[in-house]
């Protein structure tokens, strides 16, 4: 096989966004995955590109909220009993990193690789031929009480700090933009500067075949066995070895797997989505993802039909579905949307992965010679990806990064 320069393991948004931006660098790179581009937690997400994000989600203060979870009657929230001892030391860190002043350094921290969402995805798509996917609608929130709206003016606050446009609204005027949405809120909260994808596994295949196109090649293999070879890295894959001097580990929720085995431990935890497709009764419709705040659902008009993504599930990466969640959701989401019938006969599940102060670790990893690490986006891999290629191949091209990469280094938990 030809001299390879770079290789990158793991073929969801993340890992080939990094390739095509190495390859336009004029590296010879070769992607690796187990399985087909973009088909794994790639596949299952909204859709929503989100330059507009201020604060991070956060462990629940509110008593009664913990209460409903912890009895498992909560929508936006779900777990496994026995995976609850090997989620605590993660949860108890996640709590930590969710106190208020926390929350507002990490959303500072952060804020420039999400300034740059969605203009790096313009980008790509340009020079894929992907921006028929492309919506530059924003997104709505809405929530039905009183209480949960009063609660945003911190996040108001931060959004005006940031030059953040929003819109909130009265049910009247939600129902101006999503005219099918049915009154049971209170208030809407209109976010102009997010965008969102008809389909997400057809973006990340657009990038993947623009790749091809530069040089690069995909290959299935198991990243896991990843060791060194004098002064390159070597991993198998379906058609053979292949080695080269510096390795992108972009796994995902896989991840730990491959650098545990190296010796490094981070505290990279997953939290499991569910989604299903429906049609809309009659001519109802949707023109951009919205948002059930108080239950903790999206729904996402996407070309396979209304997806809905529920909220997270603390479980093991590989333990058996439990998409509990939805008969806790529809009902909420009928009252708020002329939803239909199915439009598929499958529930999709996937792990989001995640570090317990909600920041990517972006970097080299450490101690690791050739070794660089873009893992733990949690629910922004859709988001963060181009950004996240562009900050990852100025690294390795020697050039400087368009943000600060300290926030985002591995070391902050090695400490």
């Amino acid at each position: 096989m030809a001299r390879t320069d770079a290789i990158v393991l793991g073929a969801g948004i993340v890992g080939t966004s990094i390739a095509l931006h190495l390859a336009k660098r004029g590296l010879s790179v070769a992607l690796i995955d187990r399985a087909g581009v973009g088909e794994q937690t790639s596949y299952g997400n909204a859709g929503i590109i989100e330059g507009n994000t201020v604060f991070l989600p956060a462990f629940p203060s509110d008593l009664g909220a913990l209460a409903r979870i912890a009895l498992k009657r909560a929508s936006e929230a779900n777990y496994q009993l026995s995976f609850l001892p090997q989620a605590l030391p993660w949860l108890l860190a996640f709590r930590a990193a969710s106190r208020p002043d926390r929350l507002a350094e990490t959303a500072r921290l952060i804020r420039p690789l999400f300034a740059r969402a969605v203009a790096e995805h313009e980008t790509l798509m340009a020079e894929a031929g992907a921006a028929h996917y492309l919506r530059k609608t924003g997104w709505l929130k809405v929530y039905r009480s009183e209480r949960a709206f009063a609660a945003l003016k911190p996040e108001f606050d931060l959004a005006a700090q940031f030059g953040l446009p929003l819109q909130a609204l009265d049910t009247a005027g939600a129902q101006a933009l999503e005219p099918s949405l049915k009154p049971v809120f209170a208030h809407a909260v209109f976010w102009p500067q997010a965008a969102s994808v008809s389909n997400p596994l057809g973006v990340t295949r657009a990038y993947a075949a623009r790749f091809a196109a530069l040089g690069g090649i995909t290959l299935q293999g198991d990243a896991r066995p990843l060791h060194r070879v004098g002064n390159r890295w070597r991993v198998e894959t379906n058609e053979g070895g292949i080695d080269a001097p510096e390795v992108v580990v972009a796994l995902g929720p896989w991840a730990g797997d491959l650098l545990g085995a190296l010796g490094l431990k981070l505290p990279l935890m997953v939290k499991r989505g569910y989604h299903r497709h429906f049609h809309a009764q009659g001519n109802a419709a949707l023109t951009r993802p919205v948002l059930d705040a108080g239950v903790g659902y999206v729904i996402t008009p996407m070309e396979m039909g209304l997806r809905m993504t529920t909220g997270v599930e603390f479980a093991a990466r590989d333990a058996n579905p439990s998409p509990v969640q939805f008969a806790r959701i529809l009902p909420k989401a009928r009252e708020l949307f002329p939803l239909g019938e199915r439009a598929d006969d499958k529930t999709w599940l996937g792990s989001r992965p995640a570090f317990p102060d909600s920041r990517p670790v972006i970097g080299r990893a450490p101690g690791l010679a050739g070794l660089w690490l873009a893992v733990g986006h949690a629910h922004w891999g859709l988001t963060l990806g181009p950004a996240t290629g562009r900050m990852i191949a100025e690294m390795m091209a020697g050039e400087a990064p368009f943000c600060d990469p300290a926030p985002y280094r591995a070391e902050r938990f090695l400490r």
